[in-house]
């Protein structure tokens, strides 16, 4: 009987520990390329700056960083995203954290 219920406690805790950290892998951006594409935010390019290749986004709420609206700068996983938009252009965009830094990996001009 003892044995048995140690294999229960540890099944459960390994369990446990296996969906503590597929949510944590998840939250972290390792599946970066689908949430990007479900998840686009409303915004409006207030700056470029094309030395540092950064963005200045005025933006709604971005879901999938649990962020809310405001105007801050972002990196772009492009540079070339960057000739693609003019300060005052109304965009779509998506971003996620990539090794710390917040990084737009997907823009539309609307």
């Amino acid at each position: 009987m003892k044995v048995q219920t140690l294999v229960l406690a540890v099944t459960m805790g390994l369990a446990t520990s296996l969906a503590a950290f597929a949510d944590d892998a998840h939250y972290k951006g390792t599946d970066a390329k689908a949430a990007a594409g479900a998840t686009l935010t409303d915004g409006e390019i207030r700056k470029i700056d094309k030395e540092a290749g950064k963005l200045t986004i005025k933006h709604g709420p971005i879901k999938n960083l649990d962020m809310p609206a405001m105007t801050m700068v972002f990196k772009v996983k492009d540079a070339a995203m960057l000739d693609q938009v003019a300060a005052g252009d109304k965009i779509r965009f998506g971003v996620e954290k990539v090794n710390g830094a917040l990084t737009v990996q997907q823009i539309e001009k609307q």
